[in-house]
């Protein structure tokens, strides 16, 4: 073994032990989600030299290419090779509409089957460096904030991303090495979706290392946390509920504090509410007049304090 591919071994098993600690040394089962591209294949072989007793591996054939159920079966192939436990999952009903996210949903919840029903208590998927740097650039691109620009989180209840903090070139080299031929999906070079623009547009760059765009996202995640630490407390000390719906009694603070209050209030009258930044904004404009307002099925009202309840429902005419 060189000494590259010994390092890799060694950040990976610091991953493992940073995210899931002693699980190496109990009997709990990391599923790995292995599409057959390098970054995925990279997860099932450095997690094979890391815990080969530990994991199963899971191929989701969404049905939308012909060469898809020939790539599960190359993954199954490996995992036999190796001993690995693998389970091609195939969603029962056709994915319509919004294809990319409506593969992702139908993906996550076979996955998460697969889990219960094998009972396996931990996800990994293969997001690396190079896709962390993507999101944080299409997340800037759509005005995201603090949230957003935490980007991809590397554990997440019991979905853990050890290869954020590796890079798509050395996962490649280290597929190829092993004298396995990655498969190549076609999507990711089709410039209709955002993530493809934006990855050609980053192509070119060179003498940076993407790593760095974790540690950035690592940093925002903290300010995150800091800010929802906050924000709790300040919700314990000046939210009262009641029947049927919340008071809001101070309001004097910064503007993302503030706004954070509000979408609490706003969750305890209907934790389905899901206001766009613009709504949010416009709201908490009105509220600081004095004035009434309705988001969603939620009546607001302004003033030294701010007060929700369910909105009266309509009569029919």
């Amino acid at each position: 073994m060189d000494d590259d591919v010994a390092s890799l071994h060694t950040r990976f098993e610091e991953a493992l032990d940073r995210l899931i600690p002693d699980f190496r040394s109990n009997d709990q089962k990391l599923g790995l989600a292995v599409s057959g591209g390098p970054d995925s294949l990279a997860l099932l072989l450095l997690a094979f030299a890391a815990c080969p007793d530990h994991i199963a591996a899971a191929t989701v054939d969404h049905g939308l290419r012909p060469a898809a159920r020939a790539e599960a079966e190359f993954v199954a192939s490996l995992c036999r090779e190796r001993g690995i436990p693998h389970k091609i999952l195939r969603p029962v009903v056709p994915i319509r509409g919004s294809i990319q996210s409506a593969a992702r949903r139908a993906r996550y919840g076979l996955l998460h089957d697969w889990m219960r029903e094998n009972r396996i208590q931990w996800l990994a998927t293969a997001h690396h460096a190079d896709d962390q740097l993507e999101t944080m650039i299409m997340r800037i691109l759509r005005g995201s904030g603090i949230d957003g620009m935490s980007g991809i989180r590397e554990k997440r209840t019991n979905i853990i991303r050890p290869l954020l903090h590796f890079q798509k070139a050395e996962l490649e080299s280290y597929v190829a090495g092993q004298g396995i031929e990655a498969v190549n999906d076609p999507s990711n070079h089709d410039q209709g979706y955002d993530r493809v623009r934006v990855r050609n547009a980053l192509h070119d760059l060179e003498g940076f290392d993407t790593r760095l765009a974790s540690q950035s996202a690592s940093a925002l995640g903290a300010a995150r946390e800091a800010i929802e630490w906050i924000v709790e407390r300040l919700a314990a000390d000046h939210i009262a509920t009641s029947e049927p719906g919340c008071t809001l009694s101070r309001t004097e603070f910064p503007p993302e504090i503030r706004r954070r209050l509000l979408l609490k209030c706003l969750h305890i009258c209907d934790p389905a509410l899901s206001p766009r930044g613009s709504q949010i904004d416009q709201t908490i404009l009105a509220l600081e007049k004095g004035e009434t307002v309705t988001l969603g099925d939620i009546l607001c009202r302004g003033g030294n304090s701010w007060r929700f309840q369910p909105a009266p429902k309509r009569r029919n005419s």
